[in-house]
Formats: C-alpha cells, sequence, structure tokens
C-alpha cells in the first residue's frame, strides 16, 4: 500500500503486511494538523505526509494498521477534495494517537455543508451500474467507528474516523 520512500528494494518486491509490529513510541499521544489545498495534489501530499508521520510515531509502514489508517485517510481527503471543494477554501487534516484507547483519528474538514455524506447507519451498497459511492463503505469497513459533524467554527463539515492499533478479532 505505502512504501517508506527512497527505499529502492521495495520497489522488486510485492509489499507483505508484517502484522502489528507497533513500537513503543506509538503508545504516546501525538497529534498532526495541517491545512491542504482543495486539489488532487492537496489530497495527495496528506496522504504522503500523514504515512511518514505514522511512521515517525512507530507505526511502521507496511503494516496493517499503517497501512489501514492511510487508506481511511485518503479516502476522506480525496472526499474533501471531490465533494466538499469550495474554490479558494482548503481542507485541513488532524491526524491524532490516541494512546488510552489504542485508536488514531482521522478529521478532514472542508468549507461545504451544503453536500453532507449519509450517517454511518444509513449507508448502502452502491448498483452495479454506479460509478461511485464505494469509498465511505472502505471507511467503514476499516475504521473501528466513523461519522461526520458540521463545524462549529466555520462553515462546512468534518467527517472523522478511528482505526484501531490493535488486530481486528
Amino acid at each position: 500500500m505505502t512504501s517508506k520512500p527512497g527505499d529502492a528494494s521495495r520497489v522488486a518486491q510485492p509489499a507483505r503486511p508484517t502484522g502489528y509490529l507497533i513500537t513503543p513510541c506509538a503508545l504516546l499521544d501525538h497529534t498532526f494538523e495541517m491545512r491542504f489545498t482543495s486539489t488532487p495534489r492537496g489530497a495527495r501530499l496528506a496522504r504522503r505526509l500523514a504515512a511518514h508521520r505514522l511512521d515517525a510515531w512507530g507505526i511502521p509502514y507496511d503494516t496493517y494498521a499503517h497501512d489501514g489508517i492511510v487508506l481511511v485517510l485518503a479516502e476522506l481527503a480525496s472526499n474533501a477534495v471531490r465533494h466538499g471543494h469550495v474554490p479558494g477554501r482548503d481542507f485541513h487534516l488532524r491526524l491524532q494517537v490516541m494512546a488510552h484507547s489504542r485508536t488514531v483519528r482521522i478529521e478532514v474538514a472542508d468549507t461545504r455543508a451544503e453536500r453532507l455524506p449519509p450517517r454511518p447507519d444509513a449507508l448502502r451498497l452502491p448498483d452495479a451500474e454506479d460509478s461511485g459511492g464505494r469509498g465511505l463503505l472502505l471507511v467503514a469497513g476499516l475504521a473501528a467507528r466513523w461519522d461526520w459533524h458540521l463545524r462549529s467554527d466555520g462553515p462546512g463539515k468534518t467527517v472523522w474516523a478511528e482505526c484501531a492499533l490493535t488486530p481486528p478479532k
């Protein structure tokens, strides 16, 4: 899914999940926040920076936890660009490791309030002819919980997801 930048050996070999090799550093609280341009390039940069930050925090590349968190984050950032874009406005990413609950919380806020995602209990499987509508199903499958709320500090909404740092049972 994500490979460590600059590691040429990763190009020739398929990545294999190494399980949950979470280092003690990941058991500390960490937070990363940044605004990104509401463009595909901004979404890609958010994913790359978050992947690097997770690795630095002790959630290494090529682990199930790392790849799941990055995939959820990529989907939320992509949705913010595709469905929440307002010209001249950025989207905001907040990534937080919560050591007490052994989870990582991802929050992506955009400035468009009139296009709201469905609630988690209202997700539906798209028809075979539908060209979209599968991203939040992916988020629901990988995250322990997710939802959204209107922003209190301005226009728009925040979509959030929490991913566990412990193996699924």
